[in-house]
């Protein structure tokens, strides 16, 4: 038994903030950002928009998409390191917004990671015969812990929300993950308060970036020679890189490491910037939509992200 996509979603706040409004913020241009990070937009969640808003609508597109019901799901998970509340956590709120019957529903916090730690656990769930149909969202606010007079990090966040439905299948779907992390770098990158700390400036995204960089290229490209190895693989079988959208400098270190042109990745990092958990779902339904990944392809996605976490999914579309 498989866990196979039967419908993806995505959604986007109305708010654009671009890299010449930046400029205006923080001492940084517009040529600095591109070069560095290929970003020129980012959206920023409305006041009174919150991580679950997000969610809920990424999930009604998935939805939509697979011509389901909300009576069709019998598990929600949202990959989130922005929840609206301590708790309840966002799935929750999303399985009452969405109107799902009573179900597992519960959040997962990896950082940039968290959608595929969601999915691995829901691909799980379902090759158990626990679950027959799975909401999977990765979703965030990341606006909302930024510190906007620090231009290292500032320039690179967005808001957004990504969902994938996974149903239970004998055909091909998903085909492996692997996940991983490692807390002796907690310092490199971290928001710098919570609930146990209770500092008094609250929570705010802190990142040591040449170092971040450093390690994850390094971490990703053991990542990708895992995937390829553990399944028998020639790096030239796998049709579309799905990435977490950091860094296109990263981006473009993971695909040369698996001999992949830049035609056949999935960039949104221009129009989205760093959406953490949301980037990599919002990237698959975007190709998916676009007509660029079709059924049969064979597709990698990957992340890295703070903690350090990091994990990838061997998908057959």
């Amino acid at each position: 038994m498989y866990s196979r996509i039967v419908g993806t979603g995505k959604y986007l706040p109305q708010r654009i903030l671009t890299n010449a409004e930046l400029e205006r913020m923080v001492e940084t241009s517009d040529e600095w950002i591109k070069s560095r990070t290929g970003i020129e937009f980012r959206h920023i969640a409305a006041d009174g928009e919150f991580t679950s808003d997000l969610a809920y609508k990424a999930g009604l597109a998935a939805l939509e998409n697979a011509g389901l019901t909300a009576g069709d799901i019998d598990l929600v998970l949202v990959g989130t390191t922005t929840p609206d509340l301590i708790f309840p956590n966002v799935a929750c709120l999303v399985q009452d917004k969405l109107g799902i019957k009573a179900c597992p529903a519960f959040s997962l916090e990896a950082a940039c990671s968290g959608f595929l730690y969601a999915l691995a656990v829901a691909d799980q769930f379902i090759r158990l015969g626990t679950a027959r149909r799975a909401l999977v969202i990765g979703a965030e606010t990341m606006s909302r812990i930024i510190d906007w007079t620090d231009r290292e990090t500032c320039v690179l966040f967005g808001d957004g929300a990504g969902a994938v439905i996974l149903e239970a299948s004998e055909d091909a779907g998903i085909l492996y993950s692997t996940l991983g992390a490692d807390g002796r770098y907690r310092d490199l990158l971290y928001a710098s308060s919570g609930v146990s700390l209770r500092q008094r400036e609250g929570a705010a995204l802190r990142m040591k970036g040449n170092e971040v960089f450093k390690v994850a290229v390094k971490t990703l490209e053991n990542l990708v020679d895992d995937v390829v190895e553990k399944n028998n693989l020639e790096k030239g079988q796998i049709d579309w890189l799905i990435p977490h959208q950091a860094n296109i400098r990263i981006i473009s270190a993971t695909a040369k490491r698996l001999e992949m042109p830049m035609e056949r990745v999935i960039l949104t990092v221009r129009e989205h910037g760093n959406t953490s958990a949301a980037s990599v779902p919002m990237a698959l339904d975007t190709a998916i939509r676009d007509g660029r990944i079709k059924r049969g392809d064979l597709l990698l996605l990957e992340a890295f992200g703070g903690g350090f976490t990091w994990g990838a999914s061997l998908v057959r579309y």
